[in-house]
């Protein structure tokens, strides 16, 4: 009982460590951490998008089709004067450009019709001042539209500063303080901008990271005066408002933070909720086609009447959808959009009163539920168990997500559930039951350091999760046993002391056994220098009887490479015995497997007709003249490996003779030239010995000679040795 109450103490003071690491790391908020809390609220988009409803906003697309018709950006001004007039023709009630004309139009024909040297220079005098500047006309089609151009925000001091179109007022403190300041801006021409009704800022938040938008600035600063975003002086210019009205978080009737920030903001007469940076939560919905219009339609003069229903009272934004143009978002919906779809997703969302707002005290209640639900795990686990922990935790998450969902289902807060829940869960749970975990392996040692001697590895673990294996029975099972023994092991057991013999038998059957092992095979039992071995139990291996082949093999190379090096020292001490070799014999069928004994003592094995074989075939190793030996079903049953048919050979104790195969190589040697043409000469040999033909099967002996390699020639020595028992066929 002292050694469970200091297990609990040490665990639950390592917990409320790793506790007190994620409570921190949340409260510290690095980017990462704030990355996952974002994917997170991505989340209730993707599933639970803006409901769709029309509201008077449009975007006139500078798509593939326009730049066809009308030639690669950017455009000669006077045909976006073009554009301009034909929407204000239409009747839109405002027209916000999602592109800055920050240049003179290079394509104007007062600049570079005169650079041709087309004639004289006489010729040429004055004709700049006779040729159209577009620049010109495309300002004066924007002084007769609603029109507002957007400016960007620059990370120098290199620009300029935004020309204010309307005046701003504020209750509460002075919003600046809370906004980051610009250091300058890239803004249209100055003859553009004075042109138009209304000015406003195409940057998207900084804060949103790995290129997906959420949220978009409604208000900029240069540290003194406040200018508005394209959103906004669209919607102003929509409702001829003169100016803006902004709330701090101190105005009256809202409660003080203790620091500046925005609250919210009214345009004319549509307010609508900003975070405290003075960013709208952009809450987006399928990026649908009836919202856009083709730019091309709108200057052919043929389609332009009947856009009229589309265009008429709307607040058109003009943009590109061309991704040649580098203008695409992407949303938390999962969509890549054209950056003008998040201006008019914005607008429409404010005229549709839907906002997303995430709380003053969301951080702060994140904070506490991520402690308290520790505590909770912590406490679950050392009261019940990793299991009921984890049972229990989950419900209490899945708890924690409804309230999540619904609440941003009906009223649109943007709270944090998977921070608290997974990442808290995954942390102290797992560093709790970890820990829990090595100190119960730590107990369970003794265990294992016992009885690990007398049962094979495999057997321990199997006992640890299966005890009800402790009982005796067995199944019957299509297997493949195998049976291994040291050609000539009296002669080297005679020369060897016994320390040095059981020295020997280490060093021969520690790799053999680790090589049956690494090809899924179990360990038997050891008998003397000989292992027996099987495949297919306890655990089911599809294709045993190859790998029973491949282990053969293996094998046989081991012994080849020990002997090489002089692994048991038999050259060394100039033995008459200078090197190992080994039979193996292979069966495939059904063997019956399990726990054999008695109730307080047994062992798990198989047993069998299957098994009689096995040991038979492995004793027929010598006579067959190879080292790896198999039955006609092991044979069938690993069809790719290299065999060698040995012929139906008489095995102790079975009143039929079985057919058996030599395993001479692997797939790849099965495949090779050189032992096809051996195989098809084999055959023949078979084929004459089987007739009775004695002088036929010699000649085909000699041709199975020539191709053979030197390690099968043992094989066709005792072949010979069955020829030469044959007798002679009288002359016909």
């Amino acid at each position: 009982m002292r050694i469970t109450r200091r297990k609990r103490l040490f665990v639950a003071a390592v917990g409320c460590l790793v506790l007190a690491v994620v409570t921190a790391l949340r409260a510290y908020d690095p980017p990462f951490v704030s990355e996952i809390r974002l994917i997170g609220l991505d989340s209730y988009q993707r599933f639970w998008p803006r409901p769709h409803d029309d509201f008077p906003v449009r975007i006139v697309d500078i798509d593939e089709r326009s730049l066809a018709v009308h030639g690669q950006w950017p455009w000669r001004r006077d045909t976006l004067a073009d554009l301009t007039r034909a929407l204000a023709e239409l009747g839109a009630a405002a027209i916000a450009y999602d592109v800055i004309f920050a240049e003179p139009d290079r394509l104007s024909p007062h600049r570079y019709v005169p650079d041709l040297k087309l004639g004289s220079d006489a010729a040429l005098e004055g004709l700049a001042d006779r040729l159209p500047d577009t620049d010109q006309l495309f300002a004066e089609a924007i002084a007769e539209a609603p029109v507002v151009l957007g400016f960007a925000i620059l990370p120098n001091a290199d620009g300029g500063r935004p020309a204010a179109k309307a005046g701003f007022a504020h209750a509460g403190s002075d919003p600046a303080a809370s906004l980051p300041a610009f250091p300058s801006v890239l803004a249209s021409l100055p003859v553009l901008e004075e042109a138009a009704t209304g000015s406003g800022g195409l940057s998207l938040s900084s804060r949103d990271t790995v290129g997906i938008v959420r949220r978009v600035p409604m208000v900029f600063t240069d540290g003194q005066a406040l200018f508005p975003s394209l959103v906004m002086e669209a919607l102003r210019v929509a409702q001829g408002a003169g100016s803006y009205i902004i709330r701090s978080a101190d105005a009256s009737g809202e409660l003080g933070t203790g620091a500046a920030a925005v609250t919210d903001i009214k345009v004319g007469a549509v307010p609508f909720p900003t975070t405290a940076q003075g960013e709208l939560w952009v809450y987006f919905n399928e990026d649908r086609p009836d919202r856009y219009v083709s730019a091309a339609d709108v200057l052919d003069p043929a389609t332009r009447t009947g856009l009229a229903a589309q265009i008429e009272g709307q607040i058109v934004f003009v943009g590109t959808s061309s991704v040649g143009l580098f203008d695409i978002r992407a949303t938390p919906l999962g969509d890549l959009v054209p950056g003008v779809s998040v201006h008019a997703q914005a607008a429409e969302q404010i005229l549709a009163g839907t906002f997303l707002s995430r709380p003053d005290w969301a951080d702060g209640a994140e904070i506490i539920v991520t402690v308290l639900l520790g505590i909770a795990v912590i406490a679950l686990t050392l009261a019940f168990g990793a299991i009921w922990a984890a049972a229990i935790g989950g419900g209490i998450a899945l708890v924690l997500y409804a309230g999540a969902i619904h609440l941003f289902r009906t009223q649109g807060l943007l709270l944090d559930p998977v921070y608290p829940t997974a990442v808290n869960l995954f942390a102290v749970y797992a560093a709790a039951t970890a820990l829990l975990y090595v100190l119960t392996e730590r107990e369970k040692r003794f265990v294992r350091a016992a009885f690990g001697q007398y049962l094979a590895p495999e057997m321990v673990k199997r006992l640890e999760t299966a005890p009800d294996a402790l009982r005796l029975g067995g199944e019957m099972r299509d297997m493949t046993i195998m049976f291994m023994d040291v050609r000539g092991f009296t002669p080297i057991s005679e020369q060897l002391t016994p320390t040095d013999l059981v020295a020997f038998l280490n060093a021969l059957l520690s790799p053999l056994s680790e090589e049956i092992q690494a090809r899924s095979g179990t360990i038997d039992k050891y008998i003397g220098d000989s292992i027996m071995a099987f495949w297919n139990a306890p655990m089911d291996v599809g294709d045993h009887a190859a790998k029973a082949c491949g282990a053969a093999l293996e094998m046989v190379r081991i012994v080849d490479r020990l002997n090489a090096a002089d692994a048991f020292h038999f050259r060394q001490r100039g033995l008459p015995t200078q090197s190992v070799r080994i039979g193996v014999g292979l069966n495939t069928g059904e063997a019956c497997v399990g726990n054999m004994g008695s109730d307080r003592r047994f062992n798990y094995s198989v047993i069998g007709d299957a098994v009689n074989v096995a040991a038979r075939i492995e004793s027929s190793c010598k006579a067959v003249g190879a080292d790896c030996v198999v039955s006609e079903d092991t044979a069938r049953a690993a069809p790719g490996f290299a065999f060698l048919e040995a012929g139906a050979i008489p095995l102790k104790g079975k009143s039929v003779p079985i057919r058996l195969f030599a395993l001479v190589g692997d797939p790849d040697y099965a495949t090779s030239a050189e032992f096809q043409a051996l195989a098809e000469a084999h055959a023949a040999l078979v084929a004459a010995i089987d007739d009775g033909d004695r002088e036929t099967a010699l000649a085909r002996l000699a041709a199975c000679r020539e191709r053979a390699p030197e390690r099968l020639h043992d094989i066709y020595d005792r072949f010979a040795e069955r020829i030469e028992a044959m007798p002679h066929r009288a002359p016909a």
